[in-house]
């Protein structure tokens, strides 16, 4: 079973996803079902978990109406505006929909590194552990960059009853230096929270060279490893954002090269079993 815990779909319009700049030709293009299908097909994926990229409600609704008509999707993580007042009938709206498994805030583009200590933001947040909606298990996706893990750690702490899961190892600089030790450091703390779990993905473009290969990121995998461990790290691919830097097929065989030094078993967990647990993915 291989799961890709981390992907993206849209229709390209560039007022709607102006984050895609001029330097990011590769993505300015659609990338929808019949892209998803050839992805899967080339590389023997057997589901995936869409990951919203904008900021829109409307953007949820069609992702969960492109997941009820693709096998392959298995999952969705959208966008709700947690801050607001009627953040509960949002959650509501969704409630019906199994493949709605999380919600995610682009945090990493707020101008506020404690953007997270936010109390309407916290209280939104806390929804998702409520009595009406804990039964979900919806996760909460944590999109940051490392200078933001500090209010990340106090997060988790506020929200002990809610998954959590870090995504893209929470965006380091890797530049062919040792990892830096604040953010070994940080994510080792970050790993003490049991309900806490981390994606290996989305680094290659994190990359400040020219050229990576998987001695660049072989020091970032051995950390996050170490901290969280098989049963708490999830392959993604962060396709198609990836394409900047990697083509899908290079990034799988980079990640299943780092697990061979994993058992059997732990491989599974990392490659598959884990996302499954943690979104509540049915296969």
């Amino acid at each position: 079973m291989l799961v890709d815990a981390h992907h993206h779909l849209w229709k390209y319009d560039p007022k709607q996803y102006a984050w895609i700049n001029e330097a990011m030709a590769v993505l300015k293009v659609d990338y929808l079902q019949e892209q998803l299908r050839a992805v899967a097909a080339a590389n023997q994926i057997d589901g995936f978990v869409t990951v919203q990229a904008r900021q829109s409600l409307l953007e949820t609704e069609t992702l969960l109406s492109i997941a009820d008509a693709e096998p392959l999707i298995r999952g969705v993580v959208g966008w709700v505006d947690l801050a607001a007042g009627n953040a509960a009938d949002s959650l509501r709206q969704f409630a019906g929909h199994s493949r709605f498994r999380g919600v995610r805030h682009v945090v990493q583009d707020e101008p506020d590194d404690r953007f997270l200590d936010g109390g309407s933001f916290n209280r939104g947040v806390a929804l998702l552990g409520d009595s009406e909606f804990a039964a979900h298990n919806w996760v909460y996706d944590v999109l940051i960059f490392s200078r933001q893990l500090p209010a990340a750690i106090d997060f988790a702490d506020r929200h002990p009853n809610i998954p959590l899961v870090i995504d893209h190892i929470a965006k380091p600089t890797i530049d062919g230096n040792p990892p830096d030790e604040t953010w070994a450091r940080q994510m080792r703390q970050m790993a003490e929270r049991p309900n806490v779990t981390c994606k290996f993905s989305g680094i290659a473009t994190e990359v400040t060279g020219d050229h990576w290969d998987i001695s660049t990121v072989r020091p970032y995998w051995d950390v996050v490893l170490g901290a969280f461990g098989p049963t708490r790290l999830l392959f993604g691919s962060d396709w198609p954002v990836c394409l900047l830097r990697t083509e899908y097929w290079r990034w799988l065989k980079t990640v299943q090269t780092l697990t061979q030094e994993l058992s059997p078993d732990e491989r599974q967990l990392v490659m598959g079993g884990n996302a499954v647990r943690v979104y509540g993915l049915s296969l």
